[in-house]
């Protein structure tokens, strides 16, 4: 891949087989809010349990926020002041309290009839506002992780380059911008922007290895 040469695109194979995860980015330049909003839908269709979309995103897109970030981001600081943004991708242990306006909006729209809605929410919004923490950060971690991969495919469809990071102060983050460390569960980093250098291509085990077949 010529990263001069790289655009927005549909090719699938450049997508998933081009993707990298990239160590350092121009910092010249920029995603306007704009497109960042729209790479937030598009990576918004991800799957979800019972549709709740758990995941909650901070983008941090100013010179101010990244300065911020960056002695929470530990070994991760350069990438994180080069990126065009990092994306702070959370879950929301209470995404239950937006059941009314998903399920709703879907009859509204037409996608599913009153009768069931209300058989839907009667059946498990009482479970969901009763279940254990440790059962709903199970189900946050794993929808956020869901839409964390497809925003990474969609911002390389955009024409941008990601890189995930798992490393950095997650007790702190939250409070840190302001948000509730008891409701907002952090799931990782994602620095986003365009490379200043190509990354390296890894070696992946053999299906052979990695699946069983029964």
């Amino acid at each position: 891949m010529s990263l001069k040469n790289f655009q927005k695109t549909n090719d699938f194979n450049e997508i998933v087989y081009g993707r990298r995860s990239i160590k350092t980015y121009d910092p010249s330049v920029e995603i306007s809010r704009e497109e960042m909003t729209q790479i937030l839908e598009e990576a918004s269709t991800a799957p979800s349990s019972i549709n709740m979309q758990p995941w909650r995103f901070l983008v941090i897109d100013t010179n101010e926020g990244k300065e911020k970030l960056a002695p929470l981001a530990r070994f991760n600081k350069e990438k994180v002041l080069q990126a065009s943004a990092v994306i702070a991708i959370f879950g929301d242990m209470k995404n239950i309290e937006y059941a009314e306006e998903i399920y709703g909006k879907a009859v509204e729209l037409g996608y599913m009839p009153q009768e069931v809605k209300d058989y839907q929410l009667n059946a498990f919004k009482p479970y969901y506002e009763t279940m254990p923490a440790e059962a709903m950060r199970d189900i946050v971690l794993l929808d956020a992780g869901l839409v964390s991969m497809q925003l990474m495919l969609v911002a390389r469809a955009h024409g941008y380059d990601t890189n995930p990071i798992g490393g950095y102060e997650k007790d702190q983050i939250a409070e840190a911008y302001g948000l509730d460390k008891e409701r907002f569960l952090p799931v990782m980093l994602l620095t986003i922007g365009k490379a200043a250098s190509e990354g390296f291509t890894s070696y992946r085990l053999p299906v052979d290895t990695t699946t069983t077949w029964a």
